[in-house]
């Protein structure tokens, strides 16, 4: 997809991330937001994955590791092809499949169940040397949030990734700078993010998460290193596009109101008639 199209589809997924938490009346839109334009360039341009056959085996791998994002995930599914869109209304529904954190064993193109902070990228990393033992030739990849890194277990994991020299697992780092208590260089600092990565023998790459061509280069560069695996920083903006949510750790895990939600949905219609106009 050329860069306009991959706009155009992060704005609709956003789109589906407000349409969702305010049906549920709970879950998570900063987080969600912030990382809108990595679920789409994966889901839209760099996976190897089909809808319509969501197990095929040589399907390349994603584990959500900030599980409780899950709205900006289930959108970019749904708007792929995975399941209807309209279902994103009935997140966290009593007998909806779509509940706050994903399930592997409910939803189409889940790989694995995720939320325990920490625990997702154990995962990946695990996915990863399966793939290297069978001669398997797909890829895995992982997103966390930079308020998860503080996790301990990040690093362990991280830590045999690059023993394995894992040049099939790409780590993604959604680098908003706030958690849910503030920001993250205040809670906690886990900065400087690339030095720490760098010491734990990754491949890094920091760039701008809302920038199209950077995220472009940033998937080749991962896919063309050899023998030890990849970590994409990515700075973004949490709450993106919605004028009351940038910036915001307050909209961490907040849902939007109804007068609320049609200021949310005006934003987002101003981005969609810009993206147009181009």
């Amino acid at each position: 997809m050329e860069n306009l199209e991959l706009k155009k589809t992060a704005n609709e997924i956003r789109k589906g991330i407000i349409e969702a938490v305010h049906s549920a009346k709970s879950g998570h839109p900063g987080g969600s937001l912030s990382a809108a334009d990595i679920y789409t360039y994966l889901y839209f341009e760099e996976m190897n994955i089909d809808p319509a056959d969501p197990k095929k085996a040589d399907r390349d791998r994603f584990v959500l590791s900030k599980g409780h994002t899950a709205p900006g995930y289930y959108s970019a599914l749904a708007h792929r092809g995975f399941f209807p869109v309209e279902d994103l209304k009935t997140l966290r529904k009593t007998g909806s499949y779509l509940q706050g954190h994903p399930d592997m064993k409910h939803i189409p193109g889940v790989d694995m169940s995720s939320g325990s902070l920490g625990q997702g990228i154990s995962a990946a990393v695990g996915m990863a040397i399966s793939a290297k033992l069978s001669g398997d030739s797909f890829r895995v990849y992982t997103l966390l949030g930079d308020g998860e890194i503080q996790e301990g277990q990040v690093w362990e994991a991280s830590m045999l990734a690059a023993h394995r020299k894992l040049d099939n697992l790409v780590v993604i780092v959604d680098n908003n700078n706030l958690q849910i208590d503030g920001a993250i260089s205040d809670v906690n600092s886990p900065y400087p993010i690339d030095k720490k990565f760098e010491a734990f023998n990754f491949h890094v790459i920091n760039i701008d998460g809302h920038d199209f061509d950077a995220i472009r280069a940033a998937f080749k560069e991962a896919r063309e290193t050899k023998g030890c695996p990849t970590v994409i920083i990515a700075k973004t903006i949490k709450g993106k596009d919605v004028s009351f949510m940038e910036n915001q750790a307050s909209w961490h895990g907040a849902a939007p109101n109804d007068e609320q939600y049609a200021v949310a949905m005006a934003d987002l219609e101003k981005v969609g008639e810009a993206l147009c106009q181009k």
